[in-house]
């Protein structure tokens, strides 16, 4: 599939709110403005991300293509649950210890990821009606059950998948058609609602946005499936309103939006210690202009090209940038 600006420029502002999101997480309960913040970003930063990542999976289904995506996102799985199983103990932090298919904080995404593929398998048969209700239905119906939280990342999974299946069947056509003067226009009333609603209801439990815990375990057993319906419909439309003022055209930011799965990965090492170190504190609104300020500089940092020359063969199992490099030192003696 050819490239678009559009969708490079969605990526790179998703993943800044990704770590800026998961740097301000333990500062919510500090403050108000922090708080609604947060929650607002949670409402849909995983959501579109995951919608994108369904739209460029058109081309699965293609000879070898399961191999083909245990060596893009299960191999990098297990070695990045190894690596941060180790920084995690050098750091001291308690939870180091982690079975393989307990997924570390972030890695959640690559192993759901893994399986969003699989079950497109089943999925892409279906009509676009009929495979976005059972997967809904399945969204809902996994909360009631207490067993399935993070292992394997099962009720991620599950609750994610609609977007997933979503982004699948779009067309670019139909992504732009958020483009148009009316949809922007009522983005901006959506997105300020949401901002009114979190603080009325600042007690709101990030766990729904989150979708790793069973309805009782959020004290909702019995509304817990309206709850998660309602989270569905914010949820994408407020994804929806986002992306109704990602900029179509190429800018400097455009390249590093195809670099975001080196941010993924490699941003916990700087968030983590941020965190153990008890390295961030907040005394004023202003305060959160350092933190974009120091959210931009990791996914700059970690998009540089040195970066993903060194990181290349543990993320994407080759070393073609490393090789590009030695070669044109070469060529230059």
């Amino acid at each position: 599939m050819k490239r678009d600006a559009f969708f490079d420029n969605a990526k790179f502002l998703l993943i800044f709110l990704v770590v800026f999101g998961h740097l301000i997480q333990p500062l919510k309960t500090d403050s108000a403005v922090i708080n609604v913040l947060y929650h607002w970003i949670y409402i849909f930063h995983m959501p579109a991300f995951i919608l994108l990542s369904g739209f460029f999976a058109k081309g699965s289904g293609s000879k070898g293509y399961i191999a083909k995506l245990s060596k893009k996102l299960l191999l990098p799985y297990m070695i990045f649950q190894l690596f941060y199983t180790i920084y995690y103990f050098f750091i001291g932090k308690g939870d180091w210890m982690a079975a393989p298919f307990y997924p570390h904080w972030s890695l959640w995404f690559l192993f759901s990821l893994f399986c969003w593929h699989l079950l497109l398998i089943v999925f892409s048969k279906l009509s676009m009606f009929k495979g976005l209700t059972v997967a809904v239905l399945l969204g809902i119906v996994v909360g009631y059950f207490d067993n399935i939280g993070h292992s394997f990342s099962l009720s991620r999974t599950f609750v994610f998948f609609p977007f997933f299946l979503l982004g699948y069947w779009l067309t670019k056509e139909q992504v732009m058609l958020v483009k148009t003067k009316l949809v922007k226009s009522a983005s901006l009333i959506i997105m300020t609602a949401a901002v009114l609603v979190i603080s009325i209801y600042p007690d709101f439990s990030t766990d729904w946005l989150l979708g790793s815990k069973s309805y009782a375990a959020m004290d909702a057993s019995t509304s817990g499936g309206l709850s998660r319906l309602a989270v569905y419909g914010s949820a994408l439309v407020m994804t929806l309103s986002i992306f109704a003022w990602v900029p179509r055209k190429h800018g400097i930011w455009t390249e590093f939006g195809k670099r975001t799965l080196y941010v993924y990965l490699l941003h916990g090492f700087f968030i983590q210690y941020i965190r153990q170190e008890d390295l961030l504190f907040y005394n004023h609104p202003v305060d959160i202009i350092g933190f974009a300020a120091v959210s931009m500089a990791i996914v700059l940092v970690l998009s540089n090209k040195t970066i993903l020359t060194i990181w290349q063969p543990f993320i994407e199992g080759n070393a073609s940038l490393l090789k590009e490099k030695l070669f044109s030192h070469r060529k230059q003696r």
